[in-house]
């Protein structure tokens, strides 16, 4: 920033949006919609396809909740389909029962929340907020949504391959893929083909995010005057770019195990089926696991920090105050990020270690908690005193800040090891990581969608079918995941076919399988009133202003929907982000766009 306090990164922008406009040209169809350049219609694209998958997974956890509440009972509607040769009746196979674990997770976190959290509102949010006229490589944006398309594709495709009746379909070595199970088991191969398509499209958009913040910022728009949403998808990017690549290389070492007779992680000495497997051997299993933690302990973070961001802005608009502690955020936000790059082996207490790096890792956990409290405290803190509009995102939004407490107070006993070997691969393990995940992070999604519905669209989404979807889901989703704390502190052990049916100290829990299942389908019908809500509203939404929520960050400077180059003029930036309620203010926001006295 040089001495006027006006970015250089906006003469930047500033030439991009005359260039655009004077070669602009009437693109066809395919280049307008599919192949497009534009990082608003690929943003649109990354978020209803991360939506489609999302609901894709979680049509698997149905039919896996109804093999749990009810095992060896044939299943309803879909159960004569699924049942052949070798599942007569359409009694669910256990090797169908273990794929529809394995995708149920790779597909909800990979293909789901983090295309739809980073690819969906990252490109179209983040350049509208720094006044950027599109991403800084628009080719690379694009690839990286149609590679990420076709790892998708290449994923799904594995349910059909090789008889996925005769229990040969998909990945069923669960979503963390370990070794030597992973190298053996059928189906295997195209998940890790996948994997490595979906890792190539993070780092290319990843590169892109950090070149776009770093570079196109709009006149004025200094880092601390950054709305807290554009730091989370930055240090997001950071995350992607350094935690990624180790997993990549390790999915392509584990390929070489399976095709080309290599031995990277698999040992000496094993037996399948009776008989001695003919390897090389000398390899490490858990080389792997460290590999694979290393990245998906910081994916813990790409999944909940631009959740953070979402809740932040949507927090700061419907409590017309400027969010506490921008600052300390920032900076908590950045440690946050640091940290997650040395907690990973908490996920390995059991592989015996040894208690000096045990007592490591433990610590970095420990650590690692602050940052967290410290945003979550911040924003509850924003909440003092405000004149709250209990708005559809901001009921979302608030649901988010008790929910991702509980996800995170419940990971303490699973970052020491003494508690960890007992919980470890226990259903405590699931209601924690959810609790984070899906009444925390999905939740901030709903969030998003909800509030920046306007600026995509030009039309509001009904509010009357946002509570309904709101309070449904809020009910149901802690019906499903608080038991689960029950079951994993009673021992019942995770990923059971049957649910546990032939352990004894099982007896007391199963009931709560019944329960958990009705309200995950529960939860399944509280999406219909989202969904038909999402697209009616395209064409029937009441239509609105560019400023609905009269809020203060730049992009509710363009029009609703944005044009070609985004903005009709220039931005420029005069203050932060979040000037609400400034005293001797004639309104009670002050937008970042408007100049001085205006």
């Amino acid at each position: 920033m040089d001495k006027t306090g006006i970015h250089p990164g906006g003469e930047h922008a500033h030439i991009a949006a005359h260039g655009h406009d004077e070669h602009h040209e009437e693109l066809g169809w395919w280049r307008s919609y599919v192949f497009s350049f534009d990082h608003k219609v690929i943003g649109i694209q990354y978020a209803v396809t991360g939506l489609l998958f999302l609901l894709f997974g979680f049509t698997l956890m149905m039919i896996m909740r109804w093999q749990l509440a009810y095992p060896g009972k044939p299943i309803p509607l879909i159960g004569q389909w699924l049942g052949q040769d070798r599942a007569p009746m359409g009694i669910m196979l256990p090797e169908f029962y273990n794929q529809l674990g394995a995708m149920h997770g790779t597909i909800m976190v990979f293909m789901g929340v983090v295309p739809l959290a980073v690819g969906g509102f990252g490109n179209f949010v983040m350049p509208l907020q720094i006044g950027a006229p599109d991403m800084a490589f628009p080719k690379l944006n694009m690839m990286s949504y149609w590679v990420y398309f076709l790892g998708g594709v290449t994923m799904l495709a594995s349910f059909f391959q090789n008889g996925w009746d005769k229990g040969m379909g998909a990945a069923q070595s669960g979503w963390t893929s370990y070794p030597p199970l992973a190298v053996i088991a059928p189906g295997q191969t195209m998940w890790l083909v996948g994997m490595i398509f979906l890792i190539t499209s993070s780092l290319l958009g990843s590169v892109n995010f950090i070149v776009t913040i770093v570079q196109l910022r709009a006149k004025g728009l200094s880092y601390m005057r950054l709305p807290f949403f554009v730091w989370a998808q930055l240090v997001t990017s950071f995350l992607l770019l350094l935690a990624f690549p180790p997993l990549e290389a390790a999915g392509v070492l584990q390929l070489m195990d399976r095709l080309a007779g290599t031995s990277f992680f698999m040992p000496s000495g094993l037996v399948v089926s009776g008989k001695p497997l003919l390897i090389s051997g000398e390899g490490n299993p858990l080389l792997w696991q460290h590999l694979f933690w290393f990245l998906a302990h910081p994916e813990v973070y790409v999944l909940i920090l631009p959740a953070m961001g979402i809740v932040s802005e949507v927090i700061a608009n419907n409590t017309r105050k400027p969010l506490w502690g921008y600052k300390a955020l920032v900076y908590s936000l950045v440690f946050l990020g640091f940290m997650s790059f040395v907690v990973w082996a908490h996920h390995m207490f059991m592989t015996g270690m040894g208690t000096t790096m045990s007592a490591f890792f433990q610590t970095t956990t420990m650590i690692i908690s602050i940052p967290s409290v410290v945003i979550l405290t911040a924003l509850l803190l924003s909440l003092w005193g405000a004149s709250i509009r209990f708005t559809t995102p901001m009921l979302f939004a608030l649901a988010f800040l008790p929910m991702f407490g509980i996800g995170g107070l419940t990971g303490l006993p699973l970052g020491l090891a003494p508690s960890d070997i007992h919980l470890h691969d226990t259903y405590y393990v699931i209601g924690h990581f959810h609790y984070v995940v899906a009444p925390g992070t999905i939740f901030a999604l709903f969030a998003g969608i909800y509030y920046w519905f306007p600026k995509a669209t030009g039309r509001k989404m009904n509010e009357t079918l946002g509570a309904i979807h709101f309070w449904g889901s809020f009910v149901c989703i802690n019906l499903v995941f608080m038991p689960m704390f029950i079951q994993g502190l009673g021992g019942m052990n995770r990923r059971m076919y049957d649910g546990g049916l032939q352990y004894a100290h099982n007896a007391g829990l199963l009931k709560y399988n019944t329960i958990i299942g009705f309200a995950a389908w529960g939860l399944g019908l509280f999406q219909l009133p989202f969904i038909y809500n999402f697209f009616s509203s395209i064409k029937w939404g009441a239509i609105v202003d560019r400023n609905p929520w009269e809020a203060t960050t730049l992009e509710w400077s363009a029009p609703s929907p944005p044009g070609h180059g985004n903005f009709l003029a220039e931005p420029i930036v005069y203050r932060g982000p979040y000037e609400y309620s400034v005293p001797g203010s004639p309104r009670d926001f002050t937008p970042q766009f408007e100049p001085e006295g205006a």
